[in-house]
């Protein structure tokens, strides 16, 4: 019986979407749009000031850039198809996009994981470690971080998805979600895969768990650092500069914990589906306004770059 409901390995997926069929779908959908269109924006912005001002060519902005350069590609993996559906009326999706989509979305999310670990490691060091700030965290060491992150992601993801999609799916393969995510995909697979799931779990508590585990390091060690500053303006700073992070640490964690550490039987696809909104939409649209645009040398770099245009616009204004 299990062979006759088998489905073609390679046939079409079909993608439930994100909006119920309500008289509420359209101005959810163009509300998703926006928002989209801010996060693309936003993070398209950080990525272009961090490039263009050299003053920004630090280890801390390196990484800056390459969380939102994550970030802009985790909102362009899921929601331009899932407009593409909703417009056309279709919701199919191929076994190439879907196998593609899935090793996107997981290594960014992967990837975002280890970069935060590593710019708490940053902040560790700016903070506990002034003096040697530039000998411990040098642009080579920046950039290091960055592969690192990048390619480690990759590789897990890589065998995760090679893994899942090699195994027989059945029945109507509708994905009771607006793109080809972990729980939603496994539903659909034929035959007892206990032992991959229990693999996967594993991955994710190395993946979730071991950097909060490192992360809340960094900051008892920042704490005591802090704690022990005579200078109230000191203090100031280093909390300003460590408040940024943890929020998108807290949002980003939370969530992906929120969808990926509750077991299987607990889990319902609404649930699913708000968790992944909100760290597949409204983080990467967060993200920029809390860590970049409170950011005095970001502010800084763009009025510097606003200035250099009206200037070239306008060679009789002279900025003060």
């Amino acid at each position: 019986m299990g062979r006759r409901n088998q489905t073609s390995s390679l046939a079409d997926f079909i993608l439930e979407g994100l909006f119920d069929d309500s008289p509420a779908h359209a101005f959810l959908f163009s509300l998703t749009m926006v928002v989209f269109l801010i996060a693309v924006s936003g993070n398209t912005l950080t990525i272009l000031l961090i490039c263009a001002d050299p003053r920004l060519h630090t280890p801390m902005y390196v990484l800056l850039s390459q969380l939102s350069l994550m970030d802009l590609m985790h909102v362009s993996t899921t929601i331009p198809k899932m407009a593409i559906n909703y417009l056309s009326g279709t919701k199919s999706i191929s076994f190439v996009g879907c196998a593609t989509q899935y090793f996107l979305f997981l290594s960014l999310g992967c990837a975002e994981c280890i970069l935060l670990t590593f710019m708490s490691y940053d902040r560790y060091v700016a903070i506990c470690h002034p003096l040697r700030y530039t000998v411990l965290m040098n642009r080579k060491v920046g950039q290091m971080m960055a592969v690192t992150s990048w390619l480690g992601a990759s590789v897990n993801s890589l065998i995760h998805t090679v893994i899942l999609m090699h195994f027989p799916f059945c029945g109507h393969r509708n994905i009771h979600h607006f793109y080809c995510e972990f729980p939603a995909v496994v539903q659909l697979v034929c035959g007892d895969i206990t032992v991959y799931e229990t693999a996967v779990y594993i991955s994710d508590i190395v993946l979730l768990l071991l950097p909060i585990i490192l992360i809340s390091a960094s900051y008892i060690f920042i704490l005591h650092s802090v704690i022990r500053m005579h200078s109230a303006g000191s203090k100031r700073n280093a909390f300003a500069t460590c408040s940024s992070h943890l929020t998108v640490v807290s949002l980003w964690f939370g969530a992906c914990i929120f969808s990926y550490m509750r077991p299987r039987s607990q889990r319902t696809p609404l649930q699913d589906k708000v968790g992944s909104v909100f760290y597949t939409i409204i983080t990467p649209t967060l993200n920029p306004l809390i860590y970049t645009l409170r950011n005095k040398d970001i502010a800084k770099a763009l009025r510097r770059v606003l200035g250099r245009e009206m200037i070239t616009q306008n060679p009789k204004v002279r900025l003060p």
